[in-house]
């Protein structure tokens, strides 16, 4: 575990305390403040605003005139000009952003040149693009009223939803605000964004470039930071917030589907996942075991991880020695390393949370290979957690920790490894490592997930699609399905010829 950085931090930078509400950046209404913490030491890094209810209802009502009064909804050419003026002022201020990030989620180094940082900022491109790309109008064969047998023109056309809440969590929250902000601007929707308490800073700054650096009109986006619940979920209620799209836990899913069924709120959830990755008998075991360790990656904080590994018997022996010389050997510790695979646990309710799980998991019979202990240091910290010999039924095997913790289960046969991986209440992604073409493939098929991969292949990009099956959610964030989530269809017939394009 690496106790100093090998690459120093660059100078503090200026981290944005305020709210974005209706185009102004201001404090809450009470002028209440929360702290932000730095979980690699435990140190309160500064504070932001603390919006209350008066702020969030504000932010709401400004969203609702921005889409109604504004040219936001119909103005293409508008929304392109804005977000790429956005996408600039983002990419002007990345190192500082980098830094930020590091700081208040604990994110390694590692990860800010990819899905933490440098990946979003392409992604976001790749939606500004697709305005142009988008088929927005599409015509239909001509038809004839039976009443009056006069032709008529048939014409589908895509509009925005309307007001969007975006709320996303901690543990990638500039990627996930990000690609939320992407499809749902992109497409002329408003939105008010509220990013998780624990990693605000992140959304502010988008706020206050927002504010100073483009030509979005006032009330198309809002950030509001708040640490209370009843604060957030007024979102979920009220009657002008046409949509919710959430990534976050389950549990918190199914609470914002019942919030948000009485006004009949469409909703996109990316839940949580407990994807299994398998290692067939005529896996490459010198590649097979190294991506094992993608389970680790930002400490395991991540819902598509390979975090359950299930080994065909006959190599299962060999997978395990290697995954116990590797796990003592994984590159762990201070997020400003650049070397480090896995950084700090985001708070010390999640360590908890983790460290329960994994005293679970010895109750209930699975062999701590190697780890479980939580380092006498400052922070949140769980050691990289290998379990062996895992029931596929047990708690530590079908729950998500969102923690370092890897469980291996043997199969004997590829139908035993499909119906093991598909025995989990999620489906968000899957992986396996084969020489067969065809028996990679025929496990990709049949695993019931929204994401796959094959040996060590990557589907990331900003027209790939990306979310769940099952209790993974529903609705996909990216591409071009990911796109369309945040547009209504309207299907028209007209007697006149109409100037549609």
């Amino acid at each position: 575990m690496s106790a100093t950085p090998s690459v120093p931090p660059s100078p503090a930078s200026r981290h944005e305390e305020r709210l974005l509400i209706d185009g102004k950046l201001r404090a809450a209404t009470d002028s209440r403040t929360f702290e932000v913490l730095n979980p690699a030491d435990g140190t309160v890094l500064g504070k932001v605003a603390d919006a209350g209810r008066d702020d969030m209802l504000d932010a709401i009502g400004a969203a609702r005139r921005a889409f109604e009064e504004t040219d936001w909804a119909v103005d293409r050419q508008l929304r392109k000009r804005a977000l790429t003026q956005l996408l600039d002022a983002l990419v002007e201020e990345k190192e500082e952003l980098r830094e930020e990030l590091i700081a208040e989620v604990g994110a390694p180094r590692m990860l800010t040149h990819g899905a933490q940082l440098e990946e979003p900022l392409q992604k976001f491109r790749w939606h500004i693009d697709h305005i142009d790309e988008f088929e927005w109008v599409r015509r239909l064969d001509d038809t004839v009223n039976r009443f009056s047998n006069e032709p008529s023109q048939r014409w589908v056309v895509k509009e925005p939803v309307g007001v969007v809440a975006a709320i996303t969590p901690w543990n990638f929250p500039f990627g996930l605000l990000l690609v939320k902000l992407a499809g749902a601007l992109a497409t002329g929707n408003t939105v008010v964004a509220k990013p998780a308490p624990e990693t605000p800073w992140n959304a502010t700054r988008v706020g206050r470039l927002i504010a100073e650096r483009t030509d979005i009109p006032a009330g198309v986006v809002n950030v509001v930071t708040t640490s209370g619940r009843d604060t957030a979920e007024l979102l979920l209620t009220d009657p002008r917030v046409d949509m919710v799209t959430f990534t976050g836990s389950t549990v918190t899913g199914q609470r914002i589907l019942e919030l948000a069924a009485p006004t009949f709120k469409r909703t996109m959830l990316e839940l949580g996942g407990k994807s299994a990755s398998i290692i067939l008998d005529d896996a490459d075991l010198g590649q097979a075991v190294p991506q094992a360790l993608g389970a680790l990656a930002h400490s395991g904080q991540g819902c598509a991880l390979p975090t359950r590994l299930l080994v065909h018997r006959d190599v299962y022996q060999q997978v395990v020695g290697g995954l116990t010389q590797a796990f003592q050997q994984v590159p762990w510790g201070d997020p400003q390393d650049q070397k480090m695979l896995a950084g700090p646990i985001v708070s010390a309710r999640q360590r908890d949370r983790i460290v329960d799980y994994i005293r679970i998991g010895q109750e209930e019979g699975a062999k701590l290979a190697i780890g479980g202990g939580v380092p006498d240091r400052p922070g949140f910290w769980v050691e990289p957690t290998l379990f062996v010999d895992v029931d596929n039924g047990s708690t530590i095997a079908q729950e998500e920790i969102f923690g370092p913790v890897l469980t291996v289960t043997p199969f004997d046969t590829d139908d035993e490894a499909i119906q093991l991986a598909n025995a989990s209440r999620y489906g968000l992604s899957g992986y396996v490592s084969s020489a067969s073409t065809e028996r990679a493939l025929r496990i990709a098929r049949a695993i019931r997930t929204g994401t796959f991969m094959i040996n060590g292949g990557s589907f990331s990009g900003g027209d790939a699609p990306f979310g769940g099956y099952k209790a993974s959610g529903f609705g996909r964030e990216g591409g071009r399905e990911g796109f369309e989530v945040f547009t209504e269809t309207k299907t028209i017939g007209s007697a006149l010829p109409l100037p549609l394009s």
